[in-house]
């Protein structure tokens, strides 16, 4: 992995379920200079010039933006079930809420993007419009790993929806708007401004399926819990990103991040068509080697400083079959280094897909090994 990049202690937004639902915005100061006046005599002759007047062109304000824009912003409301169910006494109580955008319509429904931990557990789910109004929503497809989901209501309620932009094109200093749920829908529709600190940061942050390595867009846009799965707008009204983690480190601010467009919508049209992300699937639980004691670790060779090592392993999996076993160290993959779980995922993830055959470099018993795995699909290990 690049050691230059950012590691914080990140706290994803949990909308309440996870109890730290997040908004990126902030306030962009702008320091006006003093223009320097020259002054002349009146009896100063003065340069003729030929003066025409001109039509001013009329350009949509940040305001105007806004208020279309905040029509695409819903509240999502995360219900689970509580109480004793063998008495007949469970009952859906509110768990959290967050922000989701709508992104899409069709003939008979709206979809709306938001983050997979607004949903994550819930029983039952509902979104509150910009003008208030509230139906049931249902979940169309969720991502863990990348913390996306997608819901879709009935299209009567949609009061408008958003256009992705090319998060690629974003550059720092560019200026950007959030739009979403701070502190609940009491206080929905709250936009804030920022700019863009950085296109892109690669963050290590901890899902519900495991570690992941996030690409993420770093804004100085103040964070809030409630704006989770909320919208961030570049000046010209296009969706740019999905707010989703800030940095949770005392005396740090203005430090949040959200999911880059480029990268939500090939997965939630795949979410759309699937309801879940096919990946490769190799059969092994792993555990990063600096977390290993280090009396499993005295056989390795000086010269391995990184990699996983494998925790416990399925026997039907793939790497079952490729002879993998427990305390194997992994260290590369088709010839690319890895020193962490999150590496290994990573590589495997965008590199490869089910049904390639990879070359994996093995440690066991202080010893350098191949073992090469043809790789399975998650769906098709879900229904083993």
């Amino acid at each position: 992995m690049n050691s230059s990049k950012t590691k914080w202690a990140l706290s994803t937004i949990g909308a309440g379920v996870l109890g730290s639902a997040l908004t990126l915005g902030a306030v962009l100061n702008t320091n006006i200079l003093p223009q320097k006046t020259e002054v002349r005599s009146a009896a100063q002759a003065e340069t003729p010039y030929n003066v025409e007047q001109t039509s001013a062109v009329a350009q949509t304000s940040l305001s105007d933006m806004v208020a279309t824009a905040s029509k695409a912003i819903v509240g999502i409301d995360n219900y689970q079930s509580s109480g004793n169910r063998f008495a007949g006494e469970v009952q859906d109580q509110k768990a959290g809420t967050g922000s989701g955008v709508v992104f899409k319509t069709d003939g008979q429904h709206a979809y709306i993007v938001t983050n997979n931990h607004v949903i994550e557990g819930a029983s039952k789910l509902t979104v509150t419009t910009a003008s208030g109004k509230e139906t049931d929503a249902e979940l169309v497809g969720t991502d863990p790993l990348t913390d996306l989901a997608v819901v879709k209501i009935d299209k009567k309620y949609a009061e408008g929806s958003l256009a992705f932009g090319d998060s690629k094109k974003l550059r720092a200093g560019d200026s950007v708007v959030a739009i979403g749920n701070p502190l609940g829908l009491d206080f929905s529709g709250t936009v804030t401004q920022g700019i863009v600190s950085a296109p892109v940061r690669s963050i290590d942050v901890d899902t519900s399926a495991g570690k992941w390595e996030m690409d993420a867009i770093q804004t100085d846009a103040a964070i809030n819990p409630g704006n989770s799965g909320g919208a961030l707008v570049n000046t010209a009204g296009e969706l740019i990103g999905i707010n989703s983690l800030k940095i949770a480190q005392s005396g740090v601010e203005g430090l949040g991040f959200a999911i880059p467009s480029n990268e939500v919508k090939p997965l939630i049209e795949k979410l759309m068509k699937d309801g879940e992300i096919d990946r490769p699937y190799i059969g092994v639980g792993l555990i990063d080697l600096a977390d290993v004691p280090e009396m499993y670790t005295r056989t390795l060779p000086a010269e391995v400083d990184g990699g996983v090592m494998v925790g416990n392993v399925d026997a039907s999996s793939p790497a079952g079959k490729a002879g993998f076993r427990e305390e194997d160290v992994i260290t590369a993959v088709n010839g690319k280094n890895v020193d962490s779980s999150t590496a290994l995922r990573k590589l495997l993830y965008t590199d490869l897909k089910a049904g390639d055959r990879a070359d994996f470099t093995i440690y066991r018993d202080g010893k350098k090994q191949q073992l090469t795995v043809q790789l399975a699909s998650s769906k098709s290990s879900e229904n083993r």
